[in-house]
């Protein structure tokens, strides 16, 4: 058996083990990239931390704790009622709001990891306290970004842009933007009518504290509520589909609501009274969102490291706020996802994934070459950096592109859609914000959600986009 092929298989077993033994997958992985590492491709323990994603261990720690900041000092709160104010109650445009907001911040130049560290969780405090499902919202976040990640301006679109220049390949910046803009917003649209978008239509307008407006009612006969209850910090209910009830302790799925159940109106959680006073804690905390985003758009700075500073900056000048800040990070999903993408990066060590890729690049059939590349975009980047994977494809791609029967730019474009529309995978970087910034929720149970959504994402959408962008231009 290859190194490739075995590397392949324990990655598997790692999968079997996660899913029938509930042992965190994370934990899993840094052994399987200890024994793999070690005994198969035969690197030290400095080639294998080499895999270890650093950055994204310090976003995820960063970003999480300052946001557990602001929702220790009421201001996610305050954000809350502002985003209702703005959409005049309408809680069924807020989905699509933090879709377009993180769209635009990508396509003026961001980076979608950052882009969405900045919207998520907002967006996500949001979806818990009016009883919004996490999936749509976090999904809906995470594929805004992408619809506006292949803007000629735009990181992705720069990158993929030269990268095509260089292999002196036909390319189209309009068309690689537009394809990914139209793909992500049919599946936005598919996923708001699927995940509950109808109800939050009917529910009518809210108040900024959650009561109904017009069509106040229940569940069950559809005609809307302001739904959505909490009782403190550490719980949430929702009756929407794939809204979770879990507590700090991620140790089992959250039990169905009824379905005949009344919503009610919010209960107040810590900082309800007074939500909508700017207290000089709010005042502070939101400077620093603000210098977040200036930060890491103006000046390029990391999104963890300045989420970090902006963090102990607050805890210091406000140190009850913050004291249990801390203990709020997501430490279960930074393991999941460091010890994962440590593995994956084994795999890149051992030479895998370019041994998959050339293997498909030698089928001698183009069309079928062509939808085989983009299934590998897609399933290495649920795991690995897209942009990465996106530099290795394109190059592979090219033999067969300059036989003539395939159309470079669609080709071109379906990989680019393929690659990244699978973002919303726990496992890739978008993905991982998202789990990491939902409070109060069952993570284990939005986790699988958010797992077996992306392998519906990596099933469904290689082949949707060959079809649309590859298979017109054959001949």
């Amino acid at each position: 058996m290859s190194p490739e092929l075995l590397s392949i298989l324990v990655l598997v077993v790692v999968f079997v083990i996660a899913t029938t033994r509930s042992v965190n997958m994370g934990a899993l992985a840094f052994a399987a990239a200890f024994g793999v590492g070690t005994l198969v491709a035969d690197l030290d323990a400095d080639g294998i931390f080499a895999g270890f994603p650093g950055d994204l261990f310090v976003v995820l720690v960063g970003v999480t704790y300052l946001f557990a900041i602001a929702r220790a000092n009421g201001t996610t709160d305050w954000l809350v009622h502002a985003a209702v104010r703005l959409v005049r109650g309408r809680v069924a445009l807020i989905p699509w709001v933090m879709f377009a907001l993180t769209g635009a911040l990508t396509a003026i130049g961001a980076v979608s990891p950052a882009a969405v560290a900045i919207v998520a969780p907002i967006a996500l405090s949001f979806a818990t306290r009016y009883a919004i499902s996490p999936l749509l919202m976090g999904t809906m976040v995470v594929h805004g970004a992408q619809a506006g990640g292949f803007s000629p301006i735009s990181i992705y679109g720069s990158i993929v842009n030269g990268i095509v220049e260089r292999e002196h390949l036909p390319g189209s910046e309009v068309t690689l933007f537009l394809a990914s803009l139209i793909a992500n917003l049919v599946i936005a649209g598919v996923l708001f009518a699927v995940l509950g978008g109808r109800k939050l239509w009917a529910r009518g307008a809210v108040t900024a504290e959650g009561d109904g407006g017009p069509g106040k009612g229940t569940e069950a006969d559809g005609t809307g509520t302001a739904a959505g209850t909490g009782t403190g910090r550490n719980t949430g209910t929702g009756t929407e589909p794939g809204a979770g009830t879990g507590g700090t302790t991620p140790t089992a799925p959250a039990a169905p609501a009824a379905p005949t159940a009344v919503a009610a109106r919010p209960a107040p959680d810590t900082h309800a009274t007074g939500a909508t006073r700017l207290t000089p804690a709010r005042i502070a905390t939101l400077t620093a969102l603000v210098a977040l985003v200036v930060a890491v758009l103006g000046f390029d700075l990391d999104a963890g490291l300045t989420a970090v500073t902006l963090a102990v900056v607050l805890s210091t000048a406000w140190p009850d706020d913050s004291r249990r800040a801390v203990g709020e990070i997501a430490w279960s999903t930074v393991l999941l996802i460091c010890g994962v993408l440590t593995y994956v990066g084994v795999l890149e060590e051992l030479g895998t994934i370019t041994w998959a890729g050339e293997g498909v690049g030698g089928i001698g059939v183009p069309l079928l070459a062509a939808v085989l590349l983009c299934y590998i975009g897609a399933v290495v980047s649920a795991f690995a950096s897209s942009v990465g994977i996106m530099g290795a494809l394109i190059p592979l791609a090219v033999p067969f592109l300059a036989q003539g029967e395939i159309g470079a730019v669609g080709m071109v474009a379906a990989l680019a859609v393929s690659a990244t529309v699978v973002d919303v995978s726990p496992f890739s970087t978008n993905g991982a914000l998202v789990l990491a910034a939902a409070p109060d929720v069952d993570r284990e149970r939005f986790f699988r959600q958010l797992m077996v959504y992306g392998g519906i994402v990596v099933t469904a959408v290689p082949a949707l986009v060959w079809l649309v962008l590859v298979v017109p231009g054959f001949g």
